[in-house]
């Protein structure tokens, strides 16, 4: 029953779910597992509902989970704030944002996706994680990271409700240095033929797109590298290793950081990025920023 709340067995819950594990809830809190173990087991025969599934060797939320947690979050999060007031500390000037990043994620276009939030104040905390999607998912549903930056949308798949937000779209075109440049816009795009190139990995929805680019043009391209890093694949692309493809959204900043040059737009060939959250509509004041002109998908 809910009067019968044991706000121990809580604590102990909100932390396991900020953590993702019962070893990591134990180092924090500087207990036992099976303690920790034990009282998890009480709240839940208390709710009368499961909190948690296993997702490999972490512990994801359930539905149920995940309402106790946004309660539990507000709770102890009051609780600190009045400690903190008690004490003669305030909160209310430091913000703290905790972004998971897609590893394919362009460099440069996740600075730019980030810069309202960086803009809406010079106390903001920002940490960001890289990572594959399928793990940075499981960190969003314990709440480990608040938000996902990623160039893909979340799958349908997945087993906990999320919510894709569209922050923009561009163009992809392909650049490389000045001397390559200049022969591959000589009778673009045939010039591509036999020309080493610097592709995403096989795996990755924009190489999807553009070996279909490549075929629909009909272009032979010698492949002299396959990258799972953007950045990686343009400081290759910096010393002359062969053309690469770049988001022409910031040309101009791919172009200075890397020494190269662009040389035309690949027609068709189109970039999405994401917000990834647990929520329709975020309150936290950095996410809202970012994702103030953003268009949700479903």
């Amino acid at each position: 029953m809910a009067s019968d709340l044991n706000y121990h067995h809580l604590l102990y819950f909100w932390t396991v779910a900020r953590q993702g594990t019962v070893l990591r809830a134990a180092e924090v809190l500087g207990i036992g597992q099976p303690a920790i173990s034990k009282q998890l087991k009480w709240l839940e025969e208390s709710l009368g509902n499961q909190l948690f599934r296993k997702s490999g060797r972490n512990l994801v939320l359930t539905e149920t989970g995940q309402t106790v947690y946004r309660y539990a979050d507000e709770i102890f999060t009051l609780g600190q704030e009045l400690v903190d007031v008690l004490r003669g500390h305030p909160q209310g000037s430091a913000i703290q944002l905790v972004v998971g990043i897609r590893i394919a994620m362009p460099k440069l276009m996740t600075l730019r996706l980030l810069e309202p939030a960086l803009n809406l104040s010079t106390d903001l905390k920002l940490i960001c994680i890289e990572d594959s999607l399928d793990r940075l998912l499981d960190m969003l549903a314990v709440h480990r990271v608040d938000i996902i930056l990623s160039d893909c949308p979340v799958p349908s798949s997945a087993g906990v409700r999320f919510h894709n937000h569209l922050l923009s779209e561009s163009a992809t075109g392909l650049f490389a240095t000045q001397k390559v440049a200049k022969q591959c816009r000589r009778d673009f795009p045939r010039s591509l033929n036999g020309v080493p190139f610097l592709l995403p990995v096989s795996e990755s929805n924009q190489r999807k797109s553009i070996d279909l680019w490549l075929i629909n043009n009909d272009i032979q391209p010698f492949i002299r590298g396959e990258f799972s890093d953007s950045a990686l694949l343009k400081a290759a692309g910096r010393t002359g290793e062969g053309v690469f493809p770049g988001t022409v959204q910031i040309r101009d900043e791919i172009c200075r950081q890397y020494e190269c040059e662009f040389i035309s737009e690949m027609a068709g060939v189109v970039e999405r990025f994401y917000v990834i959250s647990t929520e329709r509509k975020n309150s936290h004041p950095a996410i809202a920023a970012i994702t103030k002109t953003a268009m949700r998908i479903e």
